[in-house]
């Protein structure tokens, strides 16, 4: 494999954190196809769900990593820009998959360039030049280009790429007139060249040359130049003057053999057609007028799911203005929970909850869909917290709302900070409350290993009963409960005066808590002792002190 774990991971954090540093400027410069300033956010949700997906995947499979990544980003693309980015994505990890041992790299990377770039045009119905099309074929021709040399190693061949990105942005004014109206460059180009300058960071550590961009006001429609919006190509004449009203995704499971039709049956309802995916799994964006239209062609084809659609008129005033958050009253809570018990706990303390380990994407449409001025996020697991912190950045740029994430990392540190959860306290007070309430609950766990393993307490194998304090193992073997016994004990030395102990799936009947509990009461007689049946996977037994 071309690719280690670790470069891999690398490369998912740095596009999806410099796409989101670089968010607003790219919203900034967004005038093309439309004016609606969400170019930036669209790419970025976009990385975000590519990277959620790779973090999900346990071993150390590369290959498999990679699959994941680019599976992300197609289920989880945003926009015109996010789709053609998935597409990019997806073209060239198939290449490196494919790779063979034998093969130069220096080679196949140009050449998962190139596929990158010939996969994206191929799948915009009207191909446009000084968009991030032709920044990625730049890109991948700079690449090719520095392929050619014999002497030439990966890193080089990036770091081309990079280059070559860089100085084509600059040149999308010379090839699209709406550009050059505005005074910026692409916003997808921009959000392409961000993506190459990680793919050269991941590689070779090289910091990005920074591009000096104007970016127009985003404030409303009035900042948006006055000529047309264009579309993705000519528009066909059954368009207002001023393009298609509405903008359309879904995804779409269909047989390969039904999308051109599919193709031809969107392109002369409206523009920005954009295509993208394969094996059975597609993800369709177009503008159109005729929406009913637009997803009667979906159903023709295959079975639509997750259908949005967005006004454009609505979509250009800017969510973040006082007119967005006008009606936004009161504070909510959002739970991050896995398991019915634990679900049902949460929700009967007043949380809107989601399923454990939510993507980005699907935290920032819980957190806007709660109608509040202030929410407050219990990721309650250690990976969901990143998510949250991406998720309440962008529903406080985009949307106004008020969002502190609780460095929850346990689901027992979640209830304890749901606990003392006063939503008549000022904002300020309460996430203080939570948030030190949910450091002082020490946790632990048990379970069960699925897999050989080395850990901090020694070696253990499948079947092995495992004891947790704190995210680390401290105790390898023994029965449920005697581990269960070892993980209160040392919990309960640290001191404490009351005990949560939340009984799993595997455990349905309760009788390890019930254990659990009767050693607590019978051991210290002062310690209060609360049970839950939290049908949680994975772990018989959480664990919480007070």
């Amino acid at each position: 494999m071309l690719l280690d774990l670790s470069v891999i991971h690398r490369f998912a954090d740095l596009a999806a954190d410099a796409l989101g540093a670089h968010r607003e400027e790219i919203d900034g410069l967004n005038v093309y196809p439309v004016p609606d300033a969400d170019t930036g956010t669209n790419l970025y949700l976009t990385a975000t769900s590519a990277r959620d997906a790779l973090c999900e995947v346990d071993g150390g499979d590369a290959r498999e990593a990679l699959a994941a990544y680019a599976r992300g980003a197609l289920l989880g693309a945003r926009g015109n820009s996010g789709v053609i980015l998935a597409e990019m994505l997806g073209a060239a990890l198939r290449r490196l998959v494919a790779a063979d041992d034998g093969e130069r790299r220096a080679t196949v990377f140009a050449d998962a360039l190139r596929l990158a770039s010939e996969a994206a045009y191929a799948a915009v119905g009207s191909p446009v030049e000084g968009t991030m099309l032709t920044v990625c074929r730049a890109a991948a021709e700079a690449g090719l280009a520095r392929a050619e040399e014999p002497t030439a190693q990966t890193r080089d061949v990036v770091a081309a790429a990079a280059d070559g990105a860089r100085e084509a942005l600059q040149r999308t004014p010379e090839q699209l007139g709406r550009l050059a109206e505005a005074g910026v460059v692409d916003a997808g180009g921009r959000g392409v060249s961000v993506i190459f300058d990680a793919v050269d960071r991941a590689l070779t550590g090289r910091r990005p040359t920074e591009v000096a961009v104007r970016t127009r006001p985003t404030a409303g429609p009035e900042a948006a130049p006055e000529a047309a919006p264009e579309a993705q190509g000519e528009p066909g004449p059954h368009l207002t003057e001023d393009g298609p009203a509405y903008e359309v995704m879904f995804l779409l499971d269909a047989e390969d053999a039904s999308i051109p039709t599919l193709r031809s049956t969107l392109g002369a309802l409206g523009d920005s057609l954009v295509v993208v995916g394969g094996e059975g799994l597609w993800n369709v964006h177009v503008h159109v007028d005729d929406v009913g239209a637009a997803i009667e062609a979906g159903i023709a084809a295959g079975r639509p799911h997750r259908v949005r659609v967005t006004h454009f008129l609505e979509q250009s005033i800017r969510p973040g203005a006082p007119s967005a958050t006008a009606a936004r009253t009161g504070r909510a809570v959002v739970a991050a929970a896995s398991g019915p018990g634990l679900r049902a706990l949460f929700e009967a303390a007043g949380a809107v909850v989601l399923q454990a380990r939510p993507t980005t994407a699907e935290l920032v449409s819980a957190l806007v869909a709660t109608g509040a001025a202030e929410v407050v996020v219990l990721p309650n697991d250690f990976r969901t917290m990143r998510y949250a912190e991406a998720a309440a950045r962008t529903v406080e740029q985009d949307h106004g709302l008020r969002v502190a994430v609780i460095p929850s990392t346990a689901q027992v540190q979640g209830l304890a900070a749901m606990a003392v959860h006063d939503p008549a306290a000022p904002f300020g007070r309460d996430v203080l409350e939570m948030t030190a309430t949910a450091r002082h609950a020490r946790h632990g766990a048990v379970t069960v290993a699925d897999r050989r393993a080395l850990t901090l307490a020694g070696p253990c194998e499948p079947g092995d009963t495992l004891g947790v304090i704190d995210g680390e193992f401290v105790r390898v073997g023994g029965a449920l409960e005697e581990v269960a016994v070892d993980v209160l004990s040392r919990l309960i030395g640290g001191g404490g005066e009351m005990v949560t102990l939340v009984s799993g799936a595997d455990d349905a009947e309760g009788a390890l808590a019930e254990a659990a509990r009767g050693w607590v009461e019978e051991r210290h007689p002062s310690v209060d002792v609360v049970c839950y049946a939290g049908g949680q996977a994975r772990y018989p037994l959480l664990v919480a002190v007070e």
